[in-house]
Formats: structure tokens, C-alpha cells, sequence
């Protein structure tokens, strides 16, 4: 084996007298395929840092082997200095041959060479930074949040880009499908500390939650011990001195380790404060057109969302999903078509942008509107320090400006003042930017949980998978078309994920455009088994309709048993609701078949 071209050894930071990191070492291999992985706040994007030679670390070795180039890409990158995106990109080509990437590297990103830093978006800057750092194709690269606020089409391009680059890759991002086909090995940042696997994110997961599990019963025979061992110092009948002095010392021993023990991160405690029941029909639209000027964002376009739908929409940065989904709220009228809204609908909006939130207040103040120490989560009065806590923020934090925090804890608090007020239609605009997996996980359960509506914005494949039950996915030219099912299964249907849309200065035809040549969907193994088993679901709901049915039939029923006349009466209307789930599903499963010629 080669020797490493990184090394990190007993590495040490602390802020001020809190210990962030504490012993944390690992070696890079050439071509190392490597994800960084923690709790947001464990200290993940540090440690890159120091590895990238960025922050010198109080204590520890980092060794880097000569004439290695290293290029890192940071999170919020300082353009100030140069007159053009151009220029801040070829800046990074330092050190390496040339720079016949540029050009290729900003019309893959979607960049103008020429803009002006002064004037581009945060997310253009992000993008500036990815292929500042792509450019010179170093011996190593770290990226942290590669993916951040990237449409699908660039991080499929970035997936494969990546994995066509032979150098050595260190990686930390949230999503989980982008890490499970690129990495090989897996840093678990925890506590301080670092533990390693020789295997991509894939498997860690799993390994992870064995890892706790197997730590919290050695936790649990710990204190077992320790209690034993103060029985007997209590209770114990007296021996010889110095077998009894070793047994206190080894008591103290064991209370010293307990001691020392570094407890795992609680999670977060998320739930969604839950409004009146809206009716059943949420949105309706039929025919619907929009265009703006001479450009045509939507071109006739029909769905029916109904209450308990989860749907994700998907699309291109510029396609239009904004505006489709004010268009399906009734913040926008169509020009042709028409809109119809449900009844008793409270919409909650979390947008990933923010903009509610002013970077000079504090944490406090952002949660309780200015004023007092409490918060109202619905109609129920919590102190602002609990409710602090339910999203994993300290109570010292409570007088930091919001400037101050991290983009992950600016996501929790933005989740925090949303989640407190009562809906039943929830609008998610990118809510995983910035996230951690396990406060992604508890996210997901919210959603599967939430008894309303949800409409949801994401370029995250695996977080959608997990999420919808239906997809309004962007097919070119204005046109848009729902799928059943997460991302994967829209992929079965049509053949491929989503491609980019025409950039300004392409051919296009202009106007109102005909329908694109689509391929066939097809039926995925999930419709397939579904089509071979709902038969057999449907026949047992029969049987059991008509024995039900048979039961109530006799008009003596309710006298003689009143308890089971009622219980009949509960599982008759369960099995008729079974029953119309499955008719529906089986009458989009014959339009499926029907579309796919199968």
C-alpha cells in the first residue's frame, strides 16, 4: 500500500474552554474515496478545515506529503477581491498545469464568466466555489456541501464528474444517494472523536446504530457493576484489608469512568402543531397556463390534490416550480385555465431562503417575536428555553445573533418558528439545505406522520423516496406531468431523472411549444406486485363486506348484542374505505399499464 498523502494525528481544538475536538486522526490514501459524517455542531466542517491546512489546531500533527496539491471548497466563499467570476475561478488553478477546464467547468455550473461577484446570488457563488476547486484537478479535494442549493441535473453531472476524477476525495454532504455512490470509506466525527470503516456511506448507517446500541448496554452494565460494588461497600461482610482497599479503589476506578463517559447527542424533538381538518379537495387544476411576458412557464397543466397527499415537485432551477406551486396555493392566476381551492385550508410555508429570519436579531427574540420568555406552539404556552431545547439549541444560545449561527442551526430555527404554528397544508421549500441525516430522519417522520397535505420542493432523490406518494416532475418546453410514487419510481416510469432546461441563447421554438417526444413509462417491480396482489386484497375485502352486511341484516342484531352491533358497524366502514383505496389504486394501475403497452 502507498504510503498517505494526508495524515492527521491526535488532533485537539477547543472554542474558548468548550473541547470541540479532541484526539480526532485518520490517513488518506491516494484516490480515497472518503465521507465526513456527524451531527450538525460535531465539528465535521472543522475538522476538513484543519485537514485542508485552513485552521491550525491547538494540539496535533497534520502531515502532507510533498508536492500534493490540495484545493477545498468553502461554504461561503469571499469573491470580493476579483472583478469576474472568471478570474475568482482561474484563481484556483495555482500550482496545477493549466486551465483548459475553465470554460467547460462554468458552462456545466450554468456560470458567466463575466458576472460581476457584486451581483450574483449566494448560490452562484457556491457554484463559483465548486468549480474553483474542480478546475486544476488536485491530488486532493475536499468539498463540504457540494449539493447545497444544486438542482438535480448539476448533481448528477457532479456525481459523475467526481466519479471519473482520479484523485483523493474527502466529502461531507446531507445527501445520503450523492455520498452512497462516490465515497468507500466513512469518518464518523462523534463526540470529539473519530471512528473509521473501511466502507462507503452505504453500509454506515447501520453500523452506526449497532455501534450506539452496543454502547449504551455496555452503559447500562456499567452502572450495574457500579451498584453492586456500593452494595457490598455498604452491606458487605469485612475481609482482609487489602483485598477491601483494592475493591474500593477499583470502585473508584469504575465511578471515574463513568464519569468520563461522553453521552451521544439527543435528538431533536420536531413535531408540527396541527390545524382544523381541511376538506377533502385541496386544489384543483385544470387546463392550467402561465407565462410571464413572451417566456411560458406552465403550459396546460391539470391535477387534483386531495387532503393527505404528499407531493413533491421537481424541476430544473428556473423552470418554474415557484410559480407552480402559487399557482396551486391561489397566490397566482393562471392566464388560461381554472384554479379550485379546498375548504378551510391553513397553509404553512418554510422557504429555503429565509428571508424571515433578520440575521441581527437573536435566537430569542426570533422565537417569541421580541417580547417575553415564552412561545405559543398553537394553543399551548411553552417557556422559550424548553422549546430551545426540543431543536437541540443550548440555552446560552439564546442571546446569539442569528448571523452567528451555522447554516444547519439556522435551518433548525427556521423549522422552529414554523412548526409552531397550526396548518393542515405544509409547503417545503428545500427544507434539507443544511440539515443533518438524523434531523432529515425525524423530518421524514414528521411528514409520514402530519395528517394534512404536503407539497414539497426538493433536489434530494433518497429524502423524496421517503416522502411522496406522487411527483409533478418538469419534462421540458413548459409541460409538466405527475408520476406515482418517490423519484426512483418516476425514473421507472419515464426513463430518466431530470434534465436540464433550455439556457438563454439555445435553439428553442418559442411561444406556445407542442409536447416533447416522451418515452413510454414503465410498470417497476412495486406496480407489478401490486397488480398480481391487490386481486386477492380486494376479494378477502369482499368476503369480509358481505359478511359484515350479513351480520346487520338481521333486525334483532343491535337488541341482542348492542357492543357488537357497533364494532360491526366501525369494521364495515374500515373495510369500504379498504376497499375504494384499492379500486383507486387499481384503476391508475390499468392507466399505467395501459400507457406503458404492457
Amino acid at each position: 500500500m502507498p504510503p498517505p498523502i494526508l495524515t492527521l494525528k491526535n488532533i485537539h481544538l477547543s472554542f474558548g474552554s468548550t473541547p470541540l475536538i479532541e484526539g480526532a486522526e485518520f490517513a488518506v490514501q491516494p484516490g480515497a474515496r472518503i465521507c465526513l459524517v456527524g451531527r450538525n455542531g460535531s465539528g465535521k466542517s472543522t475538522l476538513l478545515k484543519i485537514a485542508a491546512g485552513i485552521i491550525e489546531p491547538d494540539e496535533g500533527e497534520r502531515f502532507i506529503k510533498p508536492g500534493t496539491t490540495v484545493r477545498y471548497m468553502h461554504q461561503e466563499p469571499d469573491l470580493s477581491a476579483y472583478t469576474n467570476l472568471g478570474d475568482y475561478v482561474s484563481g484556483g488553478l495555482e500550482g496545477a498545469d493549466d486551465g483548459y477546464r475553465l470554460h467547460y467547468l462554468l458552462d456545466a455550473l450554468g456560470l458567466d464568466g463575466k458576472a460581476d461577484p457584486k451581483t450574483i446570488s449566494g448560490g452562484e457563488s457556491r457554484r463559483a466555489a465548486l468549480a474553483r476547486a474542480l478546475a486544476p484537478e488536485p491530488d486532493l479535494l475536499m468539498l463540504d456541501e457540494p449539493t447545497n442549493h444544486l438542482d438535480l441535473p448539476i448533481i448528477e453531472w457532479l456525481e459523475e464528474e467526481l466519479a471519473a476524477y482520479k484523485g483523493a476525495l474527502i466529502l461531507i454532504s446531507h445527501d445520503r444517494r450523492f455520498l452512497s455512490k462516490l465515497t468507500r470509506e466513512t469518518i464518523w466525527v462523534d463526540r470529539g472523536e473519530t471512528r473509521q470503516i473501511n466502507k462507503g456511506f452505504g453500509a454506515f448507517e447501520d453500523w452506526r446504530d449497532n455501534f450506539l446500541e452496543q454502547e449504551s448496554l455496555d452503559r447500562h452494565k456499567l452502572s450495574r457493576k457500579i451498584e453492586r460494588e456500593q452494595h457490598w461497600v455498604v452491606h458487605g461482610v469485612s475481609g482482609r484489608r487489602k483485598r477491601n482497599v483494592r475493591r474500593l479503589k477499583e470502585l473508584g476506578n469504575l465511578r471515574s469512568t463513568k464519569r468520563g463517559e461522553k453521552q451521544s447527542v439527543g435528538k431533536a424533538n420536531i413535531s408540527v402543531t396541527e390545524g382544523q381538518t381541511s376538506g377533502k379537495l385541496v386544489a384543483k387544476l385544470e387546463h392550467v397556463s402561465k407565462a410571464f411576458g413572451e417566456r411560458l412557464i406552465i403550459d396546460d397543466f391539470s391535477i387534483r390534490i386531495a387532503r393527505g397527499d404528499r407531493v413533491g415537485i421537481l424541476g430544473p432551477n428556473g423552470s418554474g416550480k415557484t410559480t407552480l406551486l402559487k399557482l396551486i396555493m391561489g397566490q397566482l392566476e393562471p392566464d388560461d385555465g381554472t384554479i379550485k381551492l379546498g375548504t378551510n385550508l391553513q397553509p404553512l410555508i418554510l422557504d429555503q431562503k429565509r428571508e424571515g429570519l433578520d440575521p441581527n436579531t437573536t435566537l430569542k427574540d426570533a422565537l417569541t417575536g421580541g417580547g417575553g420568555d415564552s412561545v405559543m406552539v398553537g394553543d399551548i404556552q411553552k417557556h422559550v428555553v424548553g422549546y430551545m431545547k426540543d431543536f437541540l439549541f443550548l440555552p446560552e444560545q439564546q442571546r446569539t445573533p442569528i448571523s452567528r449561527l451555522s447554516g444547519g442551526e439556522r435551518a433548525r430555527l427556521e423549522l422552529a418558528r414554523g412548526l409552531r404554528l397550526p396548518s393542515n397544508l405544509l409547503i417545503l421549500d428545500e427544507p434539507t439545505n443544511d440539515l443533518d441525516l438524523e434531523t432529515l430522519d425525524l423530518l421524514q417522520e414528521l411528514i409520514a406522520d402530519y395528517k394534512g397535505t404536503v407539497l414539497l420542493v426538493s433536489h434530494d432523490r433518497d429524502f423524496l423516496d421517503r416522502t411522496v406518494n406522487s411527483v409533478i416532475a418538469y419534462e421540458g418546453d413548459a409541460k409538466w406531468q405527475e408520476y406515482a410514487g418517490g423519484y426512483s419510481d418516476m425514473i421507472a416510469q419515464r426513463g430518466y431523472g431530470v434534465k436540464a432546461d433550455v439556457k438563454p441563447g439555445q435553439k428553442s421554438t418559442g411561444g406556445r411549444k407542442e409536447k416533447p417526444q416522451q418515452s413510454k413509462p414503465k410498470l417497476s417491480y412495486k406496480h407489478k406486485f401490486a397488480m398480481e396482489t391487490l386481486p386477492k386484497t380486494m376479494a378477502a375485502l369482499e368476503t369480509e363486506i358481505a359478511a359484515h352486511n350479513a351480520k346487520l341484516a338481521d333486525p334483532n342484531y343491535y337488541i341482542k348484542d348492542p357492543d357488537g352491533f357497533t364494532k360491526t358497524i366501525e369494521d364495515l366502514d374500515k373495510a369500504q374505505t379498504k376497499m375504494e383505496k384499492c379500486d383507486e389504486e387499481w384503476l391508475e394501475l390499468e392507466l399505467l399499464r395501459e400507457e406503458a403497452g404492457q
